[in-house]
């Protein structure tokens, strides 16, 4: 029987692995599959509750490494995560997207040596994306997990392309589909079960929803003034339109840091709610009138759903959602994002379509190649 080590640590992770891990556990027989949650996101309304709303099994191991500098947080899941690969002796590791888990796992599978004298090897889900920004604590995971991988298994076009551009050898790389976009097709139908809407008294396309999260906007003072900027313009183009933002704990931290939480609350139409879990996010994407983000998978969700998206950033790592998807990419152009929500309510905005092979079977893809090869 051959053993996989899934690790995960923070939201987008899971959301990552749930296909893989009901993928492997039709080959119980075949494969022994353990996932190893780090802690990185370490709340509940972060972490537990996606694991009960995705029908995930609890943890194996729990490293409980908690919120650090991005040093000190990859320092401590290599330490923790070598002492399993010792006792374990894994056939092959499964990362996933770009966290600082996700790195730090692969950067001890390369290192420790099996009896055969190779090290372990490692599978990277959702590889070969560039956003060709450096300053971006993702990009730097994103490229030395890459670099790592014997696997990569990619979700759009682009992901090929760059990983050619890097040498990676051809035999290494598979086009398989998104995983996040198997989860997202899985669950839409139990997003019934959300009773979200009316708990905040909103209806459907009668909302923005907003999401925040990237140090280049939550921790700076200039750029949050900016997007309350961008909430005010909303009220003025519709004062109909409430604005759905579930706060992430950093940009929290941050507007109280910066003396703005007041500010915030004064907006007209602001809700402002606390993290919200994968099926009532889920039903506010999906009813959304557009969403507002400067996240990544959020902007592969939306053009799924045909919901238009603003993104609050200079660059995307997943350009086909900006190239054939719904997504726009306006960084914090107050002009260029009013325009835009003028287009949504007037009924101007393009039309997306959706990307080739997201079509809820990439996680069957994924395992196949991986029965064949390990």
């Amino acid at each position: 029987m051959k053993k996989i080590i899934s690790v995960v640590g923070a939201r987008p992770n899971f959301m990552k692995m749930a296909p893989v891990h009901k993928e492997l556990s039709k080959y119980k027989s075949k494969i022994k599959h353990l996932i190893i949650h780090t802690g990185q996101h370490y709340s509940r309304g972060m972490s537990d509750v996606f694991f009960s709303e995705l029908e995930l099994p609890n943890p194996d191991i729990h490293l409980g490494v908690g919120s650090k500098s991005h040093a000190e947080q990859k320092a401590r899941i290599m330490v923790e995560f070598e002492k399993i690969i010792i006792k374990e002796k894994p056939d092959l590791v499964m990362v996933y997207g770009d966290v600082n888990s996700t790195t730090a796992a692969s950067i001890v599978s390369s290192k420790i040596l099996s009896e055969e004298g190779r090290p372990v090897p490692v599978a990277h889900i959702e590889s070969g994306l560039r956003s060709f920004d450096k300053s971006m604590p993702e990009e730097i995971n994103r490229m030395i997990t890459d670099i790592l991988s014997e696997y990569l298994f990619v979700t759009e076009p682009s992901g090929v392309r760059n990983l050619r551009q890097e040498g990676i050898d051809e035999k290494k790389i598979f086009f398989v589909g998104n995983t996040m976009i198997d989860s997202l097709k899985f669950y839409l139908k139990k997003t019934a079960k959300s009773s979200i809407l009316k708990e905040l008294c909103i209806s459907e396309k009668n909302y923005a929803l907003a999401t925040i999260h990237r140090p280049s906007n939550a921790d700076s003072k200039v750029n949050l003034n900016k997007i309350l900027n961008i909430f005010k313009s909303i009220n003025k183009i519709n004062p109909e339109t409430e604005i759905v933002f579930p706060v992430h704990p950093r940009t929290l931290k941050m507007i109280e840091k910066f003396g703005l939480r007041k500010s915030f609350e004064e907006i007209k139409n602001l809700i402002i709610t606390d993290p919200l879990g994968y099926l009532d996010f889920l039903k506010l994407t999906m009813n959304a009138k557009y969403v507002i983000t400067d996240s990544g998978g959020i902007q592969e969700e939306t053009t799924y759903l045909q919901i238009p998206c603003l993104t609050l950033r200079e660059n995307t790592e997943r350009p086909v959602t900006s190239e054939i998807g719904t997504n726009v990419i306006c960084g914090l152009n107050e002009r260029l994002i009013t325009r835009k929500i003028r287009e949504i309510e007037s009924g101007k905005f393009k039309k997306g379509r959706t990307p080739r092979l997201w079509d809820g079977e990439a996680a069957k893809r994924i395992v196949k190649i991986l029965l064949k090869k390990i």
